[in-house]
């Protein structure tokens, strides 16, 4: 599944063609992904004007002229390009849009896992999807004092809480990983045990991977690609993801790394520098 950073450059390639576009032909080659289409949204669409695109999390936003917006998530193989024609195979293309430029945007989804949805903008914020996310990574909010006071208490291990979007918004499994590293950070500490220090540490870790990440193109692993339709290339600066039994950069363990299961997912990281 696309992470923040993945989802982060989608948003800016979009931005630079859609922006102050208009839709002048909308086409949903199916009722539904994750979840229906709302009723007539083809309808909506067509003679709408692009206002800006934002992200909340791991979704996408894009504003539209009057109260509308558009809310769409990639889910795990979702993806969206820009371009004259369909940069993605026929088959998946489940939601094509022409601007009045003729740019074709592309909504392509084998496994339809994704979702889109169209909302009031000035409900957007009380969305069941987007109401009871945390903070921004990237943001002013996420502070090591905010990070120490919403993990004390918890008994869960640091990794599984910061998967937790209630917690802070757009991380997942591959970036919670680097981070940890690179906090030196064990990903089975418990939660509570991560107090003001360690969290200002751990919250710079996360900063750093993040914007390294972005500036990369996110991470190409399998389905995604930017809108552009080139491939990410944080996934070659990976320490520890992906990377079970090889080396530690930096790093005088002999096992490597290492590669455990934590509530069903991967988890990779090195036993001797974090701790």
């Amino acid at each position: 599944m696309p992470e923040l950073p993945e989802v982060e450059t989608v948003r800016r390639g979009l931005a630079l063609t859609m922006t102050g576009r208009c839709i002048v032909r909308a086409e949903l080659r199916r009722p539904d992904l994750r979840r229906p289409f709302p009723p007539e949204l083809a309808e909506r669409l067509v003679g709408a004007k692009i206002k800006t695109l934002g992200r909340r999390g791991k979704y996408i936003l894009v504003e539209l002229d009057g109260d509308g917006m558009l809310l769409l998530h990639l889910g795990m193989s979702g993806r969206i390009t820009t371009g004259a024609v369909s940069a993605a195979g026929a088959r998946h293309d489940h939601v094509v849009l022409t601007l009045d430029d003729g740019t074709v945007v592309t909504l392509n989804d084998p496994r339809r896992f994704g979702l889109l949805d169209y909302v009031r903008r000035s409900e957007a914020a009380r969305h069941p999807l987007l109401a009871s996310l945390g903070p921004e990574p990237l943001g002013p909010d996420f502070t090591g004092d905010y990070l120490a006071q919403k993990l004390a208490g918890k008994q869960s291990p640091i990794k599984s809480a910061l998967l937790d979007q209630r917690v802070v918004a757009g991380l997942g499994n591959i970036y919670v990983c680097e981070a940890l590293y690179r906090a030196r950070l064990s990903p089975r500490r418990l939660a509570a045990t991560v107090g003001r220090a360690r969290a200002e540490r751990l919250v710079a870790a996360i900063r750093a991977v993040l914007e390294e990440a972005i500036e990369a193109g996110g991470s190409s692993l399998r389905n995604y690609v930017q809108a552009n339709g080139e491939l990410g290339y944080f996934q070659h600066r990976w320490a520890v993801y992906g990377h079970e039994g090889e080396p530690c950069p930096g790093c005088s363990c002999v096992e490597g790394v290492r590669r455990i299961v934590q509530s069903g997912r991967s988890t990779f990281f090195c036993a001797k520098r974090q701790r």
